[in-house]
């Protein structure tokens, strides 16, 4: 956000564009080996140090192949000399941040979420202030990369040292009993995610290629809103659950609590995200432009549309993570690989002929039919969701709609607030959540950090045994 207001248009649609492309050679040099490596070193501790090893090895050689890959790719899309050059400089962060992403890894698998948490905080600032700099200097985006680079290094230094200081190292000579199959299960998985960030980014590599630089950045000043909102409202939450569902996946006793553990996560999921999208449909404009200038006003009508996409990817993500834990990896695939031929096509139809606000429209099209697809393998059957529990959540929306708009017309801070708390009260009171919803959400809350704090002051007679 801060670059968008101090590069304008074009030059954020170069650094969106470079900043996709950078993200699907982060998805091959990954190979989607962090929950595999998460999931088993979580279920056996004393096989940590050779799993270190076999991902360091790999990666290593992957991230060799995604950059020149990448570069290869900006060629072959027509993207100008600017864009090419700066891929080659950012695509050094794909070797740097690999060492840091090893010992994250590791740490979350000992459920260490606090220092990781921190490491990662103290990381994005130092960047933040470090690119600042950069640009107040006038070396622009080539500043920005050299920063990233640089904080880059630190982060991969701390989180290595935290690491050590549990005692894991990387276990010598390379252990093929656990690289070969590492390789060969996260194979599936890998060709999902790389899917799925193709899926991800190809609004802002297409509108490069058949719009302009501005269009893109106009789309990528949605895109990073939506980007927060996900990273905010599911990728946390999801990350510090997974060891948690493998663990009650694994337990064939517990397969009932499990099933009903996704099935509440995914409703609980649609609750938080219905009031988000209502919140940005109403004051896109309000949000958009005191965030990234006037300039950026066209974005937020991309942003009316692009939030949806934000509401389904979230709940789509829980059906995805039950997959993964289940290691339905092929499965995933081909749900990815027919979203993303959806996608593409829809934005070959609609770029040309209806502008930029036709990435939106395909990426929430092609967003729905993923979802459809994963809650049809999972076989979903959401209890004590009836007829009338329905009516009332739809009537909620439809009344907290109506006063978001109405205390929006005196100011959108009283319309955001207050819409929001006639929503909450509305859950509540409208009988949305049934006895075991609020008996889940408090063992939830009861496995997440801080936990000690949240029982303290929140008690409900539940037997605690996760």
């Amino acid at each position: 956000m801060i670059l968008g207001r101090l590069l304008g248009e074009v030059d954020f649609g170069v650094y969106g564009t470079v900043g996709a492309l950078f993200a699907v050679g982060v998805a091959v040099t990954s190979f989607s080996m962090s929950l595999i490596v998460i999931r088993d070193v979580a279920r056996y501790p004393d096989r940590a140090g050779g799993y270190l090893t076999a991902s360091l090895v790999s990666q290593t050689l992957l991230a060799l192949v995604a950059y020149v890959g990448i570069n290869a790719a900006a060629w072959a899309l027509g993207y100008s000399d600017t864009i090419r050059a700066f891929i080659a400089i950012a695509g050094l962060s794909l070797f740097i941040d690999m060492l840091g992403n090893l010992s994250y890894d590791q740490l979350l698998a000992q459920e260490r979420m606090v220092a990781t948490s921190a490491v990662e905080v103290g990381h994005i600032l130092l960047r933040i202030a470090l690119a600042g700099v950069a640009l107040w200097l006038g070396f622009g985006l080539l500043g920005v990369y050299v920063m990233t680079i640089l904080t880059g290094f630190g982060r991969a230094g701390v989180l290595w040292a935290l690491l050590r200081r549990t005692g894991v190292r990387p276990r010598w000579p390379l252990e093929w009993t656990l690289a070969r199959p590492l390789l060969i299960n996260s194979a599936p998985l890998a060709l999902s995610t790389f899917i799925s960030m193709i899926y991800l980014q190809l609004d802002r590599l297409m509108t490069t290629s058949i719009l302009t630089e501005a269009d893109t950045g106009h789309l990528n000043a949605a895109f990073v809103i939506n980007y927060g909102v996900i990273d905010l409202l599911s990728t946390t939450v999801l990350v510090a659950i997974y060891p948690l569902m493998s663990r009650a996946y694994t337990d064939s006793g517990a397969r009932d609590l499990y099933r009903l553990l996704v099935e509440k996560l995914a409703f609980f999921t649609l609750l938080i995200g219905l009031p988000v999208g209502l919140v940005f449909t109403a004051f896109a404009t309000e949000i958009t432009v005191p965030l990234f200038g006037a300039n950026f006003a066209p974005a937020a009508a991309i942003l009316r549309v692009l939030i949806w996409y934000t509401v389904v990817t979230i709940i789509a993500n829980v059906f995805a993570q039950n997959l993964m834990v289940q290691n339905r990896q092929r499965y995933l695939l081909a749900v990815r690989a027919a979203g993303l031929g959806f996608k593409l096509l829809l934005n070959l139809i609609l770029l040309p002929r209806i502008g930029v606000i036709g990435a939106a429209f395909a990426s929430v099209s092609a967003e729905l039919l993923v979802l459809g697809a994963l809650a049809s393998g999972f076989g979903l059957n959401w209890r004590g969701t009836q007829i009338g529990r329905w009516a009332r959540l739809a009537l909620i929306v439809i009344v907290t709609a109506g006063a978001m708009l109405a205390l929006g017309a005196l100011h959108p801070l009283l319309g955001m607030i207050g819409g929001g708390l006639i929503y909450g009260l509305g859950i509540i009171i409208g009988g949305v959540l049934a006895a075991d919803d609020w008996d889940l959400l408090y063992r939830l809350a009861a496995a997440l950090p801080g936990s000690a704090l949240i029982r303290r002051v929140w008690r409900r007679d539940v037997q605690i045994n996760w």
